[in-house]
């Protein structure tokens, strides 16, 4: 007989994690789509990229295809609004989309490129604005039982409206950041309706990956539920308050909503 060593097969926990979020963005009622990894100089215009960003130092194809796949994208911004406007042009009243696209960055010794997963979120339509994104990543980030998610207002991208963008944190890192894009940036791409996306670091969200759940017996004392009313300024957000809130329960509280 033929000797030999076997493996075991089965998905790795990378594959596992892209088959996670991808049902849980079909869940949503998201469509997956597949888009090229080369793109046009010119897109780093049309999202409003600054001149001096380092998004903008992509690997150029020595023998490419024409101008529009030229270059190695550094983000994933410009493909999903380029699906998002075909599908505008198509008179879809409504799209819902997501992709795990690769980016390419540089900056290694070698000389090749660090290739990165991102989880890129678009829609578009009546029942679309930041709060239903905002749930759309808080639904994708408690399915990979992320801790200490909070946002913060993010007001200098140049992609996104500057009163509708958040980042994203878990913990202490930033994985991510959504909103509604740029009215200049939607003009760019001849679209009239607001659009929304979201830009998800993948590996980002695998360090954010939360332990399997571990069942506890039921406490003897039940649960204390209590209504608070908070008036206050303009200035604070919600996620100001509630890490004002956490703060002050100094570990009692279970969960908090507002």
């Amino acid at each position: 007989l033929v000797n030999g060593e076997t493996t075991q097969g089965g998905y790795t926990s990378e594959q596992k994690m892209e088959q996670h979020l991808g049902a849980t963005c079909r869940t949503m009622g998201y469509n997956e789509i597949i888009t090229y990894s080369f793109i046009s100089p010119t897109y780093y215009d049309k999202i409003r990229c600054p001149q001096d960003a380092a998004r903008r130092e992509s690997f150029k194809i020595l023998n490419p295809l024409g101008e529009d796949t030229s270059i190695m994208r550094t983000t994933v911004l410009p493909s999903m609004l380029e699906i998002l406007t075909r599908n505008y042009n198509y008179r879809n009243k409504s799209a819902k989309l997501y992709e795990i696209g690769r980016i390419y960055l540089g900056g290694r010794e070698d000389g090749l490129a660090t290739e990165s997963k991102m989880l890129s979120i678009g829609a578009y339509g009546e029942d679309m604005d930041f709060f239903v994104m905002k749930g759309v990543i808080e639904a994708v980030l408690s399915e990979i039982r992320a801790k200490n998610v909070r946002f913060e207002a993010c007001m200098d991208n140049p992609s996104y409206h500057p009163g509708r963008c958040a980042k994203v944190f878990v913990g202490g890192s930033e994985i991510g950041v959504f909103g509604q894009i740029h009215p200049l940036v939607a003009q760019n791409y001849g679209v009239d309706a607001e659009l929304y996306c979201a830009e998800l670091d993948f590996g980002q969200l695998m360090c954010a990956k939360g332990a399997d759940p571990e069942y506890v017996a039921l406490p003897k004392f039940p649960a204390v539920t209590r209504d608070i009313a908070v008036v206050c300024g303009e200035a604070v957000t919600v996620g100001a308050l509630e890490d004002c809130i956490r703060r002050g329960a100094k570990g009692l509280l279970k969960e908090v909503k507002l």
